[in-house]
């Protein structure tokens, strides 16, 4: 999968104001990924074990940045739905707070908030934001911070098995001028903080379901037989293929009414694919109804209408 990885650096001033991406950072994406993926190998390197300096800096590792991630929300909460072939931006927010020493306008100071998969130090599957978050400064201490995260699953962000459950984590540097990609580079001087498990929401794979009834039209008191499928997002393929075996509602509207009532649940079955009788009894529209799953959203098919004679 390719890994969406966007570092986002964020200046300002630091009376209350709204923080930009600062000129020498607006191109670098991938530069910043790489310089949030150095200093974070070096705080936690494959052996697995966490090394930090203390504050005054007096190993050749970063020290612990005294910044800390509250109140961090994604999506407003909803689960993220993603297809086979479009860009997807949902909304963050969280606040920072953080040690009055510490400046978070300066402008290699990098701030992100990223989606992982898995164990936050161990995992490879991240998904960022395009832009840097935008801060606004509350205090000397504190901020509250505005983001996205984008995928685009045309160009392989996800896995089938990476759907449903992800967790939110922080990250903050502060370089202080140093070029992590400098062999001779003072780790010392090297602020670093990241923290997991901030928030979860659920990653689905967009579905879709459609309905056929026939015949039409149809004599009263006669069967109706009513077709479909049920399908999703395929991530490893970039398609869409049947859901099989999940539980399916047939519902029926009257013509005169706005509200659809249950006749009876069925099986999708080999390739996700609906079939069930009724009978005729006056006009109206047919649909398939799926309740969803931690894995995939709830859909509904558009009504088919039948004229009963």
């Amino acid at each position: 999968m390719r890994i969406r990885a966007t570092v986002a650096a964020v200046s300002g001033a630091l009376a209350l104001s709204s923080l930009a991406v600062p000129g020498a950072q607006a191109d670098g994406s991938a530069g910043r990924r790489a310089d949030i993926a150095t200093v974070r190998e070096a705080v936690h390197p494959a052996s697995g074990k966490t090394a930090f300096t203390g504050s005054t800096g007096d190993a050749e590792e970063p020290y612990k940045l005294d910044l800390t991630f509250s109140n961090v929300k994604v999506n407003n909460g909803k689960p993220i739905v993603v297809g086979t072939t479009h860009w997807v931006s949902v909304p963050v927010t969280f606040s920072v707070k953080h040690a009055a020493s510490v400046d978070i306008t300066a402008d290699d100071f990098l701030l992100d908030l990223e989606l992982y998969h898995g164990d936050f130090y161990e995992t490879v599957d991240y998904l960022y934001g395009d832009d840097a978050p935008s801060c606004t400064v509350t205090s000397s201490t504190a901020a509250t911070c505005k983001a996205t995260i984008d995928v685009y699953p045309q160009y392989g962000d996800l896995r089938n098995d990476e759907a449903g459950t992800w967790r939110a984590a922080g990250v903050a540097i502060a370089l202080k001028g140093i070029d992590p990609v400098d062999k001779n580079a003072d780790w010392s001087k090297v602020g670093y903080t990241d923290q997991g498990a901030l928030a979860t929401t659920k990653l689905q794979r967009y579905s879709k379901l459609t309905a056929n009834a026939a015949p039409e039209p149809v004599t009263k008191g006669t069967p109706v037989t009513v077709t479909g499928l049920l399908s999703r997002a395929n991530w490893d393929t970039g398609t869409y293929t049947g859901y099989t075996a999940q539980p399916v509602q047939l519902q029926f509207r009257k013509k005169t009414s706005n509200t659809y009532t249950t006749l009876k649940t069925g099986t999708s079955y080999s390739k996700g694919l609906l079939k069930t009788t009724t009978t005729a009894t006056v006009d109206g529209y047919f649909r398939y109804s799926f309740a969803g799953t931690s894995t995939t959203p709830a859909v509904n098919a558009a009504g088919d209408y039948v004229d009963v004679k």
